[in-house]
C-alpha cells in the first residue's frame, strides 16, 4: 500500500524542504511542485521523499485524524 503524509514545511533550501508530522521530520523535494509557491507554515502531502501537493491545514489535520484511527484499531498492523 502506498500511503501520503501530510506534513508542515519548517525550512526550505531551495527545491528541498525540513518538514514535520506529530514531531517526525523529514526531508522533502519540492521538485514536484515547481508550478506552486510554497512557503513556510504550508502543509504538503508527501509520499517516498517527495512533496506530491499544497493541501490546507484543515484536511491535513483530518487525514492525520484518519490515520490515528487505523493505527488504533490495529489494521495497520500486519
Amino acid at each position: 500500500m502506498c500511503l501520503g503524509i501530510p506534513m508542515q514545511i519548517i525550512d526550505i533550501d531551495g527545491f528541498n524542504a525540513l518538514c514535520e508530522a506529530k514531531g517526525v521530520r523529514r526531508e522533502a523535494s519540492l521538485y514536484l511542485l515547481q508550478g506552486e509557491e510554497v512557503a513556510l507554515g504550508d502543509f504538503v502531502m508527501v509520499h517516498v521523499g517527495y512533496a506530491i501537493q499544497k493541501m490546507n491545514e484543515s484536511d491535513a489535520r483530518s487525514a492525520w485524524e484518519l490515520h490515528d484511527e487505523i493505527l488504533a484499531s490495529g489494521a495497520g498492523s500486519a
